[in-house]
């Protein structure tokens, strides 16, 4: 008899995607800038949201900003980004779907000031990722210092949906924090 995985509590149910997610993904340590940027936009759009909801709409966010080329979404038009506001395939919110164009400029300039976005993100949990070793889902925070001040200078920059419960999210996400629960079978692997 086969002995079943044990996951992080969110990822634990029966939502295929949910699982494909936290066992290849969530947390695993990413220095791609498109990527990087993806899951900003992705992360800020979940704002009040659940992560599920995001997950089942992300291939058509792929879509709808050309794969989340940077200069790419930087040049989108007022004109392309209503358009898209009638796509109920992705989440129809005027100020998300504005903001992924406004962090895309934000992000050419920190692009240009520190040569990647990843060089940005990484340089404050100094390169590596923060490993914590959380034994019950109610000891994860939502925010930590690390957060409060990455968010605190992205908006300083221009970047918007970028708070500090946000920005948390995208650390995890990224690999940048380490905050599968210590009995999770990813926690180690990654």
């Amino acid at each position: 008899m086969l002995k079943e995985l044990v996951r992080c509590h969110w990822a634990a149910g029966d939502d295929e995607r949910m699982r494909n997610y936290h066992d290849g993904e969530w947390g695993v340590p990413l220095h791609d800038d498109t990527r990087l940027f993806e899951f900003l936009v992705l992360e800020g759009a979940q704002a009040g949201l659940s992560w599920s909801t995001v997950l089942n709409k992300r291939e058509a966010y792929r879509r709808a900003f050309h794969g989340f080329e940077i200069a790419r979404v930087a040049r989108m038009t007022d004109a392309a980004l209503e358009k898209l506001l009638l796509d109920p395939a992705i989440i129809r919110n005027r100020l998300k779907v504005h903001s992924a164009r406004s962090n895309a400029r934000a992000t050419l300039k920190v692009i240009a000031e520190f040569g990647s976005l990843d060089a940005y993100f990484w340089s404050f949990v100094d390169g590596k990722p923060i490993i914590n070793r959380w034994r019950e889902r109610e000891q994860v925070p939502a925010r930590t210092e690390v957060s409060d001040k990455l968010s605190k200078d992205l908006k300083k920059r221009g970047f918007n949906f970028v708070g500090s419960t946000i920005v948390y999210a995208h650390m995890q996400a990224t690999g940048m924090v380490n905050d599968h629960i210590v009995g999770c079978f990813r926690h180690r692997q990654v």
